[in-house]
């Protein structure tokens, strides 16, 4: 089925079951086997030094050389990183099918595994053309990571804030999660629901409760929750992780950082029995200078 076919379809059944809730049970991931990670880096880490952000040139901030997505490919194989999330946020505005083609073989004949890309869309704006939108670029979005080559997406479903004053809006991002999913299923490309915009623990239970696709599941960030427990956030949430980013710095209720227990978050995915990639997403300053210590970390501590 054509995307645009598609989005008509679903839309269409989305307009027929407005005003209604609907939930289902869901399992965790089952795995067999020993934990497992394989480490990689989140071009977001140098968020700073690419050439585009969002679509708009951007000056590369000092500390260290300007980057395109090649470069940063180049950076991991110089570090011996063997994967990396290409965050969709650096690619050159308007690419074509080529241009992602061209950065599938660059990243294979380097040997880094692409553990997939990210969006950073907004499923709680409320239901109208403006989420019909949101859930088409998704979709878009779906598509360039099947033809990158990228086996997951971290998408947002929004902000706790409008999760929490509006009691439908959950609904709503559930109801447009399901509908990228439906399609993402066809493409074989997992969807990872992130912890972002301040979500709560059980927020993002309750997602994963009323989406019940085996192609849905979460990317679990280790400093996004603002809770008086964020480690016990994390062992909640840890069961339907498909993909695990960590930062170094945790963050209070009030937002203040403080420095993350690697340790324990290791010993939390090992619990979990969780098997896949452990990426690094870097939000401090001076990347090229910090990274490579706390990659060696990453080595012993995510073993």
């Amino acid at each position: 089925m054509k995307r645009r076919e598609f989005i008509q379809l679903t839309a269409a059944g989305l307009m027929a079951t407005q005003g209604t809730t609907t939930t289902w049970g869901r399992e965790p991931i089952e795995r067999t086997g020993p934990p497992r990670f394989q480490l990689g880096l989140a071009a977001y880490s140098f968020r700073d030094y690419f050439g585009f952000m969002k679509g708009k040139p951007q000056k590369a901030a000092p500390g260290g050389p300007a980057l395109d997505m090649i470069g940063f490919l180049d950076y991991c194989v110089a570090q011996k990183i063997d994967a990396a999330e290409l965050t969709s946020y650096f690619f050159r505005p308007d690419p074509d099918d080529q241009y992602f083609l061209d950065i599938k073989r660059e990243a294979f004949i380097r040997g880094v595994t692409i553990s997939g890309t990210a969006i950073g869309n907004n499923f709680t704006v409320g239901r109208g053309p403006k989420l019909d939108r949101e859930v088409e670029d998704a979709i878009r979005w779906i598509d360039r990571a099947a033809i990158l080559g990228a086996p997951h997406i971290r998408f947002f479903a929004g902000t706790a804030a409008q999760l929490a004053s509006h009691p439908d809006r959950i609904v709503e991002a559930s109801e447009a999660l399901a509908r990228c999913a439906e399609y993402a299923a066809t493409k074989g490309i997992f969807l990872g629901v992130e912890n972002h915009g301040n979500l709560t623990g059980q927020q993002m239970l309750e997602l994963m409760e009323r989406t019940n696709s085996p192609w849905v599941g979460i990317n679990l960030d280790t400093g996004n929750f603002l809770s008086d427990d964020p480690y016990g956030d994390l062992e909640k949430c840890v069961p339907f992780a498909v993909n695990v980013q960590v930062k170094v710095a945790m963050r209070t209720p009030d937002n203040q950082p403080y420095p993350a227990d690697l340790d324990r978050i290791a010993k939390i995915l090992e619990h979990a029995g969780y098997q896949g990639f452990v990426i690094l997403e870097f939000e401090e300053e001076n990347p090229y200078e910090r990274i490579p210590n706390i990659i060696e970390k990453f080595r012993t501590v995510f073993a």
